[in-house]
């Protein structure tokens, strides 16, 4: 599908945690797919959305491998980027990925990741794993299948 017609009518996304590893570590097989989505948040004609769960994923690499370089480039992208909303998981939200869960078979992780997105109102939900296809309260655009 392509990037432009995926994201029409999209103004609040979603991003999972691999395409901003993706976007930051400037991965050679899908930077060219996720960076014009990083441009349209930079220049405001998205907001991005992301979690705690986003954010803790996007930390084990470079934890585990002492850059911390790399996960004050992560800590700034996910929570402190302009146009970007940090939302925090409350009771409302842990109830609604429980329900999530059980509809969908979802691993309780990307289960919150859906409950975030549909609590804060967006539209979409950019991600590479195609488990999210089966939730159908939102779209999924899969990095695997966008096309410039």
């Amino acid at each position: 599908m392509k990037l432009t017609n995926s994201l029409q009518g999209v103004t609040r996304l979603f991003l999972d945690s691999a395409p901003v590893i993706y976007y930051i570590e400037e991965n050679t097989q899908y930077f060219s797919v996720v960076e014009p989505i990083f441009e349209r948040i930079d220049n405001r004609l998205l907001i991005a959305v992301t979690s705690p769960v986003r954010l803790s994923e996007s930390l084990v690499i470079p934890y585990r491998l002492g850059r911390k370089d790399i996960s004050l480039l992560f800590i700034n992208q996910i929570v402190n980027s302009d146009n970007t909303e940090f939302i925090q998981i409350n009771n409302h939200i842990a109830q609604q990925a429980a329900e999530l869960r059980s509809q969908y078979n979802l691993a309780l992780l990307d289960a919150y990741q859906v409950a975030v997105a549909l609590a804060s109102n967006c539209e979409a939900l950019l991600t590479n794993d195609v488990a999210f296809k089966r939730v159908t309260e939102l779209r999924v655009l899969i990095v695997d299948e966008l096309e410039l």
